[in-house]
């Protein structure tokens, strides 16, 4: 088959995956521009891995009262080596937190991917009702999921929805999670927990996920719970276009 001709069926599929099928080929190999276009993908999910979080540009996008913490990886290389320390709370942050008894409380972590954090933690929370955003929000550097549980159990929080850059891969190196845990205290599991995923605006548009959570956040408060237990009976969010799922080649642990 000629790289520049293909079948109906994967033109047609094209239309709703943004995954790597029905490239063509020149030869044995992929076409110029597919490889290319590979390479760039590559080099941005690493880019994401690897970038900082800007916390000040992030607080004035917020435009919200914050506070600023660490988790126990001192750099980068080592929250990416040593997951482990990315879950826990450094100690001086937790005796520095304020006791919030019975708050929503939002922790914003870069996870693993800073990028999705910078583009569209804002956006979303702008569209939470001012309502559930009565405490500080907690802006987390080298953060990982269960931050927010440590978090969460210093200052005496109610729940806790961590909003993280999710793991990058060749079709989106940008999209943001949220997981949101009842009574979060260290040693909770991720059965413990709602997750949205796939937020950005190629995926699950900010406005949408901000719908979501909130009616997630009103069923937890009803039900006193979250996790297995909390099932996701939204009625469908309409999109003027389908969300795909990011493909995620370049996982790594939680």
């Amino acid at each position: 088959m000629r790289g520049d001709r293909q079948p109906a069926r994967w033109t047609d599929l094209r239309r709703f995956t943004p995954a790597r099928v029905a490239l063509g080929r020149a030869g044995n190999g992929l076409p110029t521009a597919a490889h290319l276009a590979f390479q760039a993908a590559h080099a941005a999910a690493r880019d994401a891995v690897h970038a900082e979080l800007d916390v000040a540009a992030l607080q004035a996008a917020l435009g919200l009262p914050g506070i600023g913490v660490h988790s126990e990886a001192p750099d980068r290389r080592t929250y990416l080596l040593r997951p482990d320390l990315g879950r826990r709370l450094r100690a001086e942050d937790r005796t520095a937190l304020p006791s919030l008894p019975g708050a929503m409380l939002f922790v914003i972590c870069d996870g693993l991917s800073a990028t999705a954090v910078q583009r569209h933690a804002a956006p979303l929370l702008a569209h939470i009702d001012s309502a559930l955003l009565t405490a500080p929000v907690v802006i987390a550097q080298q953060g990982r999921v269960a931050l927010g549980d440590d978090i969460g159990e210093a200052t005496g929080a109610e729940a806790v929805a961590v909003l993280i850059g999710e793991r990058p891969g060749l079709s989106a190196a940008d999209s943001l999670g949220v997981y949101l845990t009842w009574q979060p205290r260290r040693g909770r599991t991720d059965a413990e927990r709602n997750c949205i995923s796939n937020i950005r605006p190629e995926g699950l548009p900010p406005r949408a996920a901000a719908d979501k959570l909130m009616w997630l956040i009103t069923e937890m408060r009803r039900l006193r719970l979250t996790g297995v237990a909390l099932k996701d009976e939204q009625h469908a969010i309409s999109l003027t276009k389908p969300a795909p799922m990011p493909d995620r080649s370049l996982e790594g642990p939680a």
